[in-house]
C-alpha cells in the first residue's frame, strides 16, 4: 500500500503485526494533491518538458515485459491504446 500525501485528519495507526505476518509493505509519498499535480503539468507544458518514452503497440506487450525483465530498457514503455482494437 502506498499513502500519497498526508490525511487532513488523524487516523488510527496501521497494525504493524498484520503487515509483518502477511508480508505486506507500507510506503508513503508527498507528491501533493490534484492542484499541485496540475500546477506541475502546466509548468511542463509551458516549458516543453516531456517524458522520454518508448511507445509500443498492444501486440508488443509481452516483448516489452521480457525486455524489462532483462534490463533492456532505456525509457519507460507506454502502450498505444489505439492498437487494442
Amino acid at each position: 500500500m502506498t499513502l500519497v500525501s498526508a490525511p487532513a485528519t488523524p487516523h488510527p495507526p496501521a497494525n504493524i503485526f498484520n503487515l509483518i505476518m502477511k508480508r505486506r509493505s507500507l510506503a508513503g509519498s508527498l507528491i501533493g494533491g490534484i492542484p499541485e499535480t496540475q500546477e506541475r503539468l502546466d509548468f511542463c507544458a509551458k516549458h516543453g518538458i516531456v517524458a522520454d518514452i518508448e511507445l509500443i503497440r498492444a501486440d508488443e506487450i509481452n516483448e516489452a515485459y521480457e525486455r524489462m525483465l532483462k534490463g533492456d530498457t532505456k525509457y519507460r514503455f507506454v502502450m498505444d491504446t489505439a492498437t487494442l482494437a
